[in-house]
């Protein structure tokens, strides 16, 4: 079956899938002269699932955009960790429901816009890269927040902020300040264990449709209904 790659995975999926296959074939070398053929063969077993891993990790598989217009999507694939009312006096101007996704190396790693948007403003800030299952990590890891303004009705403000993990070092965005962007629309990845956050404004009329742990996909599953 063909695997479609992301585009936002360049260089590393050229880079790291060609070193592995030259430590396949130097293990190889080595190995026929001083290593037992159980040693060979673990090693090119492990070297092999590494080379897979690595291509799966920057799959872009397809995904069914939902044509409902009273809906936020999902941003990111991964599990729900946190569902909370906070302040959100900078961007929103009040109470806002923040809704947290936790990415491990084994989800999907592509961002997606959570409905039709128009991209305010880009927020890059430096920081730590603390485990990003923990939602502390929001406030100390390293970021990139767009602030963004709902093209349907209610054209409610959002933010979708990316967070480096403990393992993920490159945070990738496409978006521009100005752009338009669909429900569903990739705008960018965090690459190697991460976290995403969703705020939008506290409403009475606003449904959830997940819950904490629940598994979700990016421009495909529904977080919130508007009623």
């Amino acid at each position: 079956m063909r695997i479609r790659l992301t585009k936002y995975g360049w260089p590393q999926v050229v880079v790291f899938p060609v070193l592995i296959l030259i430590a396949m074939v130097l293990c190889l070398l080595v190995g026929l002269n001083s290593w037992s053929v159980w040693v060979i063969y673990t090693v090119e077993t492990i070297l092999a699932v590494l080379l897979v891993w690595v291509l799966y990790f920057f799959r872009d598989p397809h995904r069914k955009i939902p044509s409902e217009k009273h809906l936020i999507l999902a941003p990111a694939d991964g599990t729900i960790t946190d569902i909370e009312t906070v302040e959100q006096e900078s961007y929103i101007g009040g109470p806002a429901i923040r809704i947290g996704i936790f990415l491990s190396i084994f989800n999907t790693h592509i961002n997606r816009a959570p409905c039709d948007v128009k991209v305010e403003s880009l927020t890059y800030k430096k920081g730590r890269y603390k485990n990003a299952a923990n939602p502390a990590s929001g406030k100390t890891n390293e970021s990139n927040a767009l602030a963004l303004v709902r093209r349907d009705v209610p054209g409610d403000k959002l933010i979708v902020r990316q967070i480096s993990g403990a393992i993920a070092r490159r945070i990738v965005c496409e978006a521009k300040e100005g752009e338009s962007l669909q429900a569903g629309q990739k705008f960018g990845m965090i690459k190697f264990g991460s976290r995403t956050e969703i705020y939008l404004p506290f409403r009475d009329n606003i449904k959830s449709i997940v819950k904490k742990g629940d598994k979700v996909k990016a421009g495909e599953t529904i977080l919130v209904r508007y009623e």
